[in-house]
């Protein structure tokens, strides 16, 4: 039996901190559905959609060190090892990456912090000298370097690391984003469905998959649009971060979630995209 007043507080903090996400699941809104129909990685969204897909809690390594002895201060936990962040090369903190990957809480929805010291930092948010003859506002997605340009004047850029799709299902040519929607629903094409049966669960619910945190395009959709025909593919938000500078799409470009709705942000409809 605990006999001080300090042995509560571990106890104390663990229940305000469920109570907390217990608010926040609760707190959580609707978004009106827009239906939408297009290509994604069905591996990626059936295991993240999956009943039981969760994120483990931290757990402490096995020690083979003895327990302390009675009356012992406890030691601080060390969360990573001291070479967490030299194993990827990058600085241990940097504020300006800290800001635009944070928790966003954005229509009713609350968006992680994105681990950003665990991606290569090319692919990270950043403004970039670029020379290209596209006009200013032009969305520009170089498939070979897995960036995604919005022309700036003066030479300049921002620069976004995306995910593309795979071998045999890449899309390139101009168009225009002709539509754009927050929080879209997902329902996937019928070519989808017939690689992959247990899809048409989603295929035929009313709207589709519902908007949210698992939803495979993420927080936004940009359509992408040529000849004014509706080509199925998307600029869109993903929570797979780690899929961003991989080609493991069904053909839409991939985008973070934290720079789908900077970028988003950023373009009117009838911005034109070169997909090269």
């Amino acid at each position: 039996m605990p006999d001080s007043p300090s042995a509560f507080r571990p106890i104390a903090a663990r229940a305000l901190s469920l109570a907390c996400a217990a608010v926040a699941v609760l707190s959580g809104c609707t978004v009106p559905f827009v239906t939408d129909t297009t290509r994604m990685d069905p591996a990626v969204f059936a295991r993240e959609t999956a009943p039981n897909f969760y994120v483990p809690p931290y757990a402490d390594p096995p020690s083979n060190q003895p327990p302390p002895m009675p009356g012992a201060i406890p030691q601080k936990r060390q969360l990573y090892p001291s070479n967490f962040h030299q194993t990827y090369g990058l600085p241990i903190s940097n504020p300006v990456h800290r800001m635009m990957y944070d928790v966003t809480r954005d229509d009713g929805h609350t968006l992680p912090a994105i681990p950003y010291s665990r991606i290569d930092p090319r692919f990270l948010r950043q403004e970039v000298s670029y020379a290209t003859s596209e006009a200013p506002g032009t969305i520009v997605v170089d498939t070979q370097a897995h960036y995604l340009y919005l022309v700036e004047p003066d030479g300049k850029a921002m620069r976004y690391g995306v995910g593309l799709g795979k071998a045999g299902f890449a899309w390139s040519g101009r168009g225009v984003i002709q539509r754009k929607a927050k929080w879209p629903r997902w329902t996937p094409p019928d070519d989808m469905v017939a690689r992959q049966p247990d899809l048409r669960q989603f295929a035929a619910a009313e709207g589709g998959a519902n908007p949210g945190l698992n939803n495979p395009l993420g927080a936004r959709a940009l359509y992408i649009f040529q000849n004014g025909k509706d080509t199925l593919y998307r600029v869109h938000g993903t929570p797979d971060w780690q899929s961003v500078g991989k080609a493991t799409s069904s053909g839409c470009v991939r985008m973070l979630n934290q720079d789908v709705i900077d970028l988003f942000d950023r373009v009117p409809s009838g911005t034109p995209i070169v997909v090269i």
